[in-house]
Formats: structure tokens, C-alpha cells, sequence
């Protein structure tokens, strides 16, 4: 049972209004792709790519750890080098994230968790590791903050899934 106001100007009880976010503007009348419209498509698979970037990094740390003393030419210091290598090419992935997702105006929450991204990656990753040859906690720290990371680049990519 939908109820309905009487006084001009009001909305029915029931209704919901239409959305402000990326999903509501992607296109002009023509069917062209705004500017926001296509930054939000590039935010949404940006994530994804920081996704499957951060999968490749956890196998490049284990195989930096499971083969340092073997002098393997897939493992030791190379890939702790390709690991350090693509953390930095990361640390650059969530900025370009987070100007798409200003572009995009993907939401509040979004660019709060997109800025935190910034950081972790930029920032906090890269003195955790640099604490680490010191302190083994350290080590320990670096390796769950890329997971937090990851959790957070997974909530961006489902919440950009739903907007599209």
C-alpha cells in the first residue's frame, strides 16, 4: 500500500529517490560518455588492476622468503626487488585511483578509503618495510597492512561494481 501526499511538492511516502553518485550521470542524452561517466570506467578497472597487482605481490614476497637462501633465479633478492619494484608501481596505481575517483565523484566513503589507500601504500608500507630489517614485528606489520590494503581496494571495486 503506497501512500500518497495531497500537498503539491511532496514526494509519495514509498518513493526513492533517484540516485546521485556515478551511475546517475554517466551519459549525455546522445549516449556519449561524460568525462565523469568514463573516469568512473577507469576507476572501476584501475581497482581491479590494484587487485590483481597486490595478488601478484603477496606470490612475489613468498617467493622471495621461500628461496633467499637457495640463490634461485626466480626467487632471493630478485624477487624481493621485483616485490619492492611493484609496490612503488602500486603506490602510483592508488593515486591515479584516487584522482579518478575525485573525477568520478565516486562517494564520501570512497574517496576517504581511496586517500587511506594513498597512504598505506605511499607512505606506511615503505617505513614498515624499512623498520623491518631492525625489528621481525615490523616485517610483520608491512605484510598485514598490504593485506588491509587489498581489503580496502576490494571494497572499492565491489562498491564501483554496484554504481555501474
Amino acid at each position: 500500500m503506497t501512500e500518497t501526499s495531497s500537498t503539491p511538492g511532496q514526494q509519495p511516502v514509498n518513493h526513492r529517490p533517484r540516485p546521485s553518485g556515478p551511475e546517475s550521470a554517466p551519459t549525455t542524452g546522445a549516449g556519449k560518455i561524460t568525462p565523469r561517466g568514463a573516469a568512473f570506467r577507469l576507476y572501476h578497472w584501475a581497482v581491479l588492476a590494484f587487485l590483481l597487482a597486490g595478488c601478484a605481490q603477496i606470490f612475489l614476497a613468498g617467493l622471495g622468503v621461500f628461496s633467499f637462501g637457495d640463490h634461485d633465479v626466480a626467487g632471493g633478492t630478485s624477487a624481493f626487488d621485483a616485490h619492492k619494484t611493484l609496490g612503488f608501481t602500486l603506490a602510483g596505481v592508488a593515486i591515479i585511483i584516487l584522482v579518478l575517483a575525485l573525477i568520478a565523484r565516486a562517494g564520501a566513503l570512497q574517496l576517504v578509503l581511496c586517500g587511506v589507500l594513498v597512504v598505506q601504500t605511499s607512505l606506511l608500507q615503505s617505513l614498515l618495510a624499512g623498520l623491518a630489517d631492525n625489528t621481525a614485528l615490523f616485517g610483520g606489520l608491512h605484510a598485514l597492512d598490504g593485506l588491509l590494503a587489498l581489503g580496502i581496494a576490494g571494497f572499492l571495486y565491489a562498491t564501483s561494481r554496484r554504481h555501474r
